[in-house]
């Protein structure tokens, strides 16, 4: 079928539907207007989406790809019972990872397959070399801890072992990461402010220190001893 003199492709029938690299910011009405109640595979990859209204009337979707779009912390998504799948990789998710998770939890009661690669929030060595394994491996433990129906994260399977340590320390791990030009300002405004850093007067003193999160690093907050 056509729409606007863009193409958009059906596959097989009409539970398959793409809307594929149109630089769309929104979904656009007449998207499967007609036969949206009917579609299960529902593609809006390379796009440039920032809202996500217009999917609650896809009641049906099944699995729903949304890689290389502009969507971010602003996210939300409407109540989609029957959804198993979930593809948002190379967004702009970034700060608040666990509002996504909790947004997640809730609309999707169904989510079994997950991807958040190549996202500021996901600290993958693939999309940043300033991530390690630890950060990775604490993110899949905050990932599953707040969805644990998960079978699938990312790119790989989720193992018995992580369901694990999902359920004895995976509330205590948060993921953040401090806004770039949040972090340019703070540190243009130290220097002018304060161009060294003088010993405090009374030597006895400890002098205080503002804590900040660093780039893609899981904060533990630890509220009782582990045992």
């Amino acid at each position: 079928m056509k729409m606007r003199g863009r193409v958009v492709d059906a596959i097989e029938d009409l539970t398959q539907l793409s809307y594929i690299g149109q630089d769309c910011e929104r979904i656009p009405i007449r998207l499967g207007q007609d036969n949206s109640c009917l579609v299960r595979h529902l593609d809006l990859s390379f796009n440039q989406l920032r809202s996500l209204d217009g999917a609650e009337r896809f009641r049906n979707l099944e699995e729903l790809i949304l890689d290389n779009n502009a969507l971010d912390d602003n996210i939300t998504l409407p109540f989609l019972p029957k959804l198993h799948t979930l593809m948002l990789n190379k967004n702009k998710i970034s700060l608040y990872l666990e509002r996504l998770l909790d947004i997640l939890s809730k609309q999707l009661p169904s989510l079994k397959y997950l991807s958040l690669l190549g996202n500021p929030a996901c600290p993958d060595q693939l999309s940043s070399a300033d991530s390690s394994d630890e950060d990775y491996e604490q993110y899949r433990i905050f990932v599953l801890y707040n969805l644990p129906k998960l079978k699938f994260l990312d790119s790989t399977p989720v193992k018995m072992t992580e369901r694990t340590e999902a359920q004895r320390r995976g509330c205590f791990l948060r993921v953040a990461r401090p806004p770039s030009d949040l972090e340019e300002k703070r540190t243009k405004r130290d220097d002018d402010d304060n161009p060294y850093t003088p010993l405090p007067k009374d030597t006895n003193v400890e002098p205080k220190h503002e804590g900040w999160l660093f780039w893609k690093i899981a904060i533990y907050k630890c509220v009782n001893q582990l045992n």
